[in-house]
């Protein structure tokens, strides 16, 4: 009897693994690309990461007001859904496809509520629910929430829950194995939190035309509208924070070095891009970096791990 029931658990673990992978398939072919490169002890816990966090993502962004849901609905189904992926953390068990995959990831790499919930915190700051938090008060009942705008500590908050700790938790799934020393440990935990933030920094940048026109948000601490000279602080800024985390990427395992160089990679090329980019041209689309170069990268990214590891 035991024995079918853990066939059965398998399987259905295996399909929602499946569904995480589609979700990866679906939105992003550089996150795709990047966790090609992770050795295969990593690769589907990391994509079971991107996948609850995506579906978050796109809950708060519009998906469940194209289906018709009113702003408490929304709210309503934002809740629900963290609420299962608390439970199914602490079970092992959703009938949710999605969380079910984060959920194995979560319990095998020790990701917790100290990085669980900063994530949602930052979902429900981009539905308004919180009073006062960045900028944007809860509406009362039966009411759309004001615009968002961002001052520096709420832009900082929000990037240390959307996108920093996410880079925590993949991380976590990196040195579940290892054996290292503290110092080591604060360094990498800084590296990979830098390396979040300076994804989310460019990827702000880089949606500007959305979040302003469609969402209405203003996730820079800046004006309404960036100025060019902005726009290069934050060049500046975000360079700093790649850097920082390029340092300590020799600290990772070495099946996870080549995937992060070339991920850091493709973000360095996205800010040389969006330097060369006015802030008109970022209003008025996204800059990317064309399939054939992301591909470069990542070889370039591979061969630099390989000769890394044979000096």
């Amino acid at each position: 009897m035991s024995v079918a029931t853990d066939t059965s658990f398998t399987h259905f673990t295996r399909t929602a693994e499946r569904a995480a992978n589609q979700v990866i398939s679906a939105y992003s072919t550089s996150f795709g690309l990047a966790c090609r490169l992770l050795g295969s002890r990593h690769r589907q816990h990391v994509r079971n990461i991107y996948a609850l966090v995506r579906v978050a993502d796109e809950l708060v962004d519009g998906v469940t007001a194209e289906a018709g849901l009113s702003y408490q609905e929304q709210c309503d189904a934002l809740t629900h859904f963290i609420d299962e992926t608390h439970r199914a953390v602490q079970l092992g068990y959703s009938s949710d496809l999605i969380i079910h995959a984060f959920a194995q990831t979560a319990r095998a790499a020790r990701i917790d509520q100290s990085l669980i919930d900063p994530f949602f915190d930052s979902m429900r700051m981009d539905l308004g629910e919180h009073t006062d938090v960045g900028g944007r008060t809860a509406p009362a009942a039966g009411q759309q929430p004001a615009p968002l705008r961002f001052d520096a500590d709420a832009h900082d908050g929000y990037v240390h829950g959307s996108a920093e700790v996410v880079g925590l938790m993949c991380l976590r799934v990196f040195m579940r194995d290892e054996k290292i020393d503290d110092a080591d440990a604060t360094a990498l935990e800084y590296g990979a939190s830098r390396l979040g933030a300076a994804f989310q920094n460019i990827n702000f940048l880089r949606d500007l035309a959305d979040d302003t026109t469609r969402l209405g948000r203003s996730y820079l601490g800046t004006s309404d509208h960036l100025e060019d000279h902005q726009r290069m602080e934050w060049v500046s800024t975000i360079r700093a924070q790649l850097a920082d985390a390029n340092a300590v990427i020799p600290l990772l395992p070495r099946d996870a070095r080549a995937a992060v160089r070339s991920a850091s990679a493709l973000f360095q090329a996205l800010t040389d891009k969006i330097e060369q980019t006015t802030v008109d041209e970022l209003y008025r689309s996204r800059v990317r970096v064309p399939d054939a170069v992301k591909a470069g990268l990542a070889a370039r990214a591979v061969a630099s791990t390989w000769m890394e590891l044979h000096r």
